[in-house]
């Protein structure tokens, strides 16, 4: 998938040592309960691509100018929180992480607009949901951005570390994804 800037791909082993680098910045990682081990991002990449083979879509490869700058994509989360129940089954994600030097440049933004276009159009989704931290005010301005609204905040639960106080934001077909 291609944006004006971005290109959304699968993923190659030459990926994974700069997606680990990321997975260890601590700025990056800020809002999540650790960095990741390079063994533990590895784990995650491959977790990604066995969500691609289950359900046909995932989280993408994101290159910027032809350099790999993170990833953005949807997901099926792989916890339940009782916000979930009221929404469409499965629910969606439309998620990103990206390297510290590719923020501020509207990229998130771009790249979750197509996802979203995507799960929209060509998967058929009536609504798709994004959540983060309560503190992340960088993701949660993607969120607004993309015209998604709050409907949930919730203690997000994390293997082997205490739950993180969350929001969780919604975005219907029926609204429109609003500009940048």
């Amino acid at each position: 998938m291609r944006t004006e800037r971005l290109v959304l791909r699968g993923w190659t082993d030459r990926d994974r040592r700069p997606f680990a680098e990321l997975n260890a910045d601590p700025v990056v990682m800020e809002h999540f309960p650790s960095r990741l081990t390079r063994a533990e991002s590895d784990a995650f990449a491959d977790r990604i691509e066995e969500h691609f083979a289950v359900h046909g879509f995932g989280l993408w490869a994101l290159e910027a100018q032809g350099e790999f700058v993170g990833y953005t994509g949807l997901s099926v989360p792989r916890f339940h929180a009782d916000w979930m129940a009221a929404r469409e089954q499965p629910v969606v994600e439309v998620g990103w992480r990206l390297r510290r030097d590719a923020w501020g440049h509207g990229y998130a933004t771009e790249a979750a607009r197509a996802c979203v276009g995507h799960a929209f159009e060509d998967l058929g989704r009536s609504e798709v949901v994004s959540f983060t931290t309560v503190g992340n005010v960088r993701s949660r301005a993607v969120m607004a951005r993309l015209g998604m609204r709050p409907v949930a905040e919730y203690d997000h639960p994390v293997e082997g570390h205490a739950a993180v106080p969350s929001v969780c934001y919604l975005l219907r077909r029926s609204a429109s994804v609003q500009g940048a």
